[in-house]
């Protein structure tokens, strides 16, 4: 029933209103994203049958992968639209999202950054310095597989899958996942590795973390703040800017982008991954090719 109700509503987009194609995609990935997270709580109901309650369940939820207040915003419009339609189409006789403003019973979440803006804090990044490489990095290894900032400072060498494109990340309460890793974050954390780390005199206990200070220790917190902040002064970029913040940018373009939220929810940590998963062909080819598909800095790139 959701596709046939959102078949009718894209062509009244298309024939009736006169939309651009990106906003009716735009629209069309609204309704898709409603039915997906119904599905995944194990309520796949029709349209007819969603209620104010789904609806703020769905948008705690988007707000618990990082979108935006303003991104939840937008996407409740579309769905206004959607109810609005199948009213006046005699479809439904109640319309739930009638009472609903806006995403204003969730937390209000840090700023998140668009990619240009991603993109001029890495270009400021001096790669000449000896903390420039790991710098740039840490920063694309952020935004390319969503880490928090424990599970980067914690990411050991050994679990590092480079031929095959996946980190193993050791998340909250001991749960180990699989992430994707862009073609540019694999880069640039090799290139710290290979003409940075190999110099350092590593200490005894960072042996085979991947990101260390400048004496071969492990990094606190503090100093990926520290830089992190630095790095957005430099680029101009006035905004409150953290490690998490990334977090939130790496969810909030995949979603908007059109990846489907079962991807993101497993990239972000929200479900566990068993260690042997990183031998199963099929789950690996479909978290790279959601990576590759709907992340700005997911596809292949050459480097000079």
């Amino acid at each position: 029933m959701w596709q046939r109700y959102s078949n009718s509503f894209i062509s009244y987009l298309k024939l009736e209103r006169s939309l651009a194609e990106n906003s009716v995609e735009a629209y069309e990935h609204d309704v898709q994203k409603l039915w997906q997270y119904l599905s995944l709580h194990g309520e796949p109901i029709p349209p007819d049958a969603v209620t104010e309650g789904h609806l703020l369940g769905f948008l705690a939820y988007l707000s618990e992968l990082g979108l935006s207040a303003q991104s939840q915003a937008r996407m409740l419009s579309g769905l206004k639209a959607f109810y609005k339609y199948l009213l006046l189409d005699n479809l439904i006789d109640h319309d739930p999202t009638q009472l609903i403003e806006g995403p204003k019973t969730v937390r209000k979440l840090p700023d998140t950054l668009s990619f240009p803006e991603i993109e001029a804090m890495l270009d400021t990044i001096d790669l000449s310095t000896p903390a420039g490489p790991r710098d740039r990095a840490m920063l694309e290894v952020l935004y390319s597989s969503g880490l928090r900032v424990s599970e980067l400072l914690d990411l050991r060498i050994t679990n590092c899958y480079f031929d095959m494109g996946f980190l193993r990340v050791l998340g909250k309460g001991s749960k180990v996942r699989l992430v994707p890793i862009g073609q540019d974050a694999m880069h640039y954390t090799r290139l710290y590795i290979d003409s940075v780390r190999v110099h350092l005199d590593v200490k005894k206990e960072a042996q085979d973390r991947v990101f260390l200070n400048a004496r071969g220790g492990s990094l606190s917190r503090v100093s990926v703040f520290t830089m992190i902040k630095r790095v957005a002064d430099e680029a101009g970029i006035r905004k409150t800017i953290s490690p998490h913040t990334f977090r939130h940018s790496f969810a909030t373009h995949l979603i908007e982008g059109g990846a489907d939220l079962r991807a993101v929810q497993q990239m972000l940590g929200h479900e566990s991954i068993t260690t042997t998963e990183i031998y199963t062909h099929l789950d690996r080819e479909y978290l790279t090719q959601t990576m590759i598909d709907y992340h700005p800095r997911g596809r292949k790139r050459s480097f000079r």
